[in-house]
């Protein structure tokens, strides 16, 4: 399968004369897109919300046009709080999920009216000391061992450090029930960017019969079962790609044969995607500026693993389309790398790409969540700007890139560097 990008060449020059590289780009009416399909798969439900993981794309103009379309939020600090709030995204638009939480963080989270997502029963005293106790709660749910799906190991959340063990899980619906909760939700992520269309409804399975059991032994109302997120995106052109419309009637299928006849059937599901909401509609935008003949073949960008992570981090794979070359043979091995004094800053290692020139644009795909926002400044780098691809086909600044003033800014109350020329 070829991954094509949701620009054209011809419309790229135009956007670089503008935006000099790097620079991620976000396609807009994909977003959208995607949205209304996420929507659909699960119009059987009628409370239904999916709220997108703000950690993958924490930006302003984007997390808007989601909540146009009807999408909450979900947070995991402070700072991802206060963005929401600024957005006017408060109440029970936003779900609050983290661990070892600081208590500002739940004190931010009570002020907005937050749903509260625990992650450990010791935290139920925690937040009752700090803020109080919701009537409305959820509880993080993890059960253990090694999670597959037939013989097929999709990840072991045995190893994570995230939720209550299925003891601690009844044992701590009691507990809040005793202390005036009314509403409960649960919440599990036992897998990791899946690429089939079965995780979910096996999640959900797992869920619903803990659900119906946690209603029976607790008599606790379990307004939500939060699904999480999970669902992964093909990086890769030989994948293929999930179908959220059968992962949704999957799920229907389950919750009609599990909570329906325990009398659940207005239990409300709730996702909480972020790479499949938007990984596919953001790529890096990098400009080839060196080349380098040693040992092997090297193509030296403008972006560095400060850009995008991932590659450096997990040895990830992501698609590169050497712009206004898309129909040429893909007969060079190049290995594609950025400036950082890390060996391992390469973008790809040994690719098939068609012969780079200096000055091509290469297009990074599937950056669109988990790309600019696990960026960082080492070596001093600084991040890139965010320009958003309108439906129209004009562009938008939604992010300048930084520049040494902003490095620097942390030092702006010392006198160390004021003789500084910008």
């Amino acid at each position: 399968m070829e991954k094509k990008p949701f620009v054209t060449y011809e419309q790229l020059k135009e956007i670089v004369k503008q935006y000099p590289t790097p620079f991620h780009l976000y396609d807009e009416k994909g977003i959208r897109e995607n949205v209304r399909a996420v929507q659909k798969a699960f119009a059987w439900n009628k409370g239904f919300k999916e709220y997108f993981a703000v950690k993958a794309t924490p930006n302003p103009f984007i997390i808007k046009i989601l909540h146009e379309m009807g999408c909450g939020c979900d947070c995991s600090s402070l700072t991802e709080l206060m963005l929401s709030e600024a957005l006017g995204i408060t109440g029970k638009e936003v779900m609050f999920s983290s661990n070892a939480t600081p208590p500002q963080e739940y004190k931010k989270a009570a002020e907005i009216g937050a749903i509260i997502n625990l992650d450990d029963i010791t935290h139920i005293d925690f937040l009752e000391d700090l803020v109080g106790i919701p009537k409305t709660i959820s509880c993080r749910y993890n059960p253990g061992g090694v999670f597959k799906i037939s013989t097929d190991i999709m990840d072991n959340p045995g190893d994570a450090k995230y939720g209550f063990t299925t003891e601690q899980l009844f044992e701590g619906f009691r507990i809040l029930k005793e202390k005036g909760v009314e509403h409960f939700g649960i919440h599990a992520f036992l897998a990791s960017n899946t690429v089939t269309n079965e995780y979910y409804p096996y999640l959900a399975r797992t869920l619903f019969q803990t659900a119906v059991e946690l209603k029976k032994q607790t008599g606790a109302h379990i307004q939500f079962i939060n699904l999480s997120g999970g669902i992964g995106i093909p990086y890769s052109p030989n994948q293929k790609p999930n179908d959220i419309q059968i992962i949704g009637e999957g799920v229907r299928k389950v919750y009609e044969e599990i909570l329906v006849p325990a009398g659940m059937g207005d239990v409300e599901i709730y996702t909480e995607l972020g790479r499949f909401m938007l990984g596919p509609y953001g790529a890096l935008v990098t400009t080839a500026i060196h080349e380098k003949h040693t040992h092997k073949e090297y193509i030296g960008c403008d972006a560095c693993a400060v850009n995008l992570m991932r590659p450096a981090m997990y040895g990830a794979y992501h698609h590169i389309t050497v712009m206004g070359k898309e129909h040429l043979p893909c007969d060079h091995k190049y290995d594609i790398t950025g400036s950082l004094c890390e060996n391992n800053d390469k973008f790809a290692v040994d690719r098939m790409l068609p012969k780079i020139d200096m000055g091509d644009l290469l297009f990074i795909h599937d950056t669109g969540a988990h790309g600019f926002s696990m960026g960082y400044n080492y070596n001093g780098k600084l991040k890139s700007a965010e320009v958003l691809l309108r439906e129209d086909g004009s562009t938008q600044l939604i992010r300048r890139a930084e520049t040494p003033r902003d490095y620097f800014a942390t030092f702006d109350c010392f006198d160390i560097l004021k003789d500084m020329k910008w």
